[in-house]
């Protein structure tokens, strides 16, 4: 909501604002002097297609962001469980549950949830 990112620029800074929550975020002077990168950010999010996530045809759809510093390591360590399970080196309920577990961990180690 407005409010919330109106908080956390009080709390943390306007460049701390979470990037791709609202649109009007992007008019906002005082994210814009804060945040050079916006544009960039704004640019990126318009020309993501959801059809086309890859430079390579791929058998699936969707894009997605998230913009913690831990979704890339979490990413790859619940890439490797699925690729594992695919590969039938671990079952597709092991894979979801060390990926549950691992998420949680991430984000309990992240303060994300206390």
């Amino acid at each position: 909501s407005k409010g919330y990112l109106e908080l956390v620029a009080a709390k943390e800074g306007w460049a701390n604002v979470p990037p791709g929550t609202r649109t009007s975020l992007y008019n906002n002077a005082e994210y814009q002097k804060a945040a050079p990168f916006a544009k960039m950010t704004l640019d990126s999010i318009n020309a993501a297609d959801p059809t086309h996530p890859t430079v390579k045809p791929v058998p699936y759809v969707g894009v997605q962001f998230v913009a913690i510093p831990e979704f890339q390591g979490l990413g790859t360590t619940v890439g490797q469980l699925f690729s594992a399970a695919l590969a039938g080196q671990s079952s597709v309920d092991d894979a979801l549950k060390q990926a549950q577990d691992a998420a949680t961990a991430a984000m309990t180690e992240g303060g994300y949830i206390k």
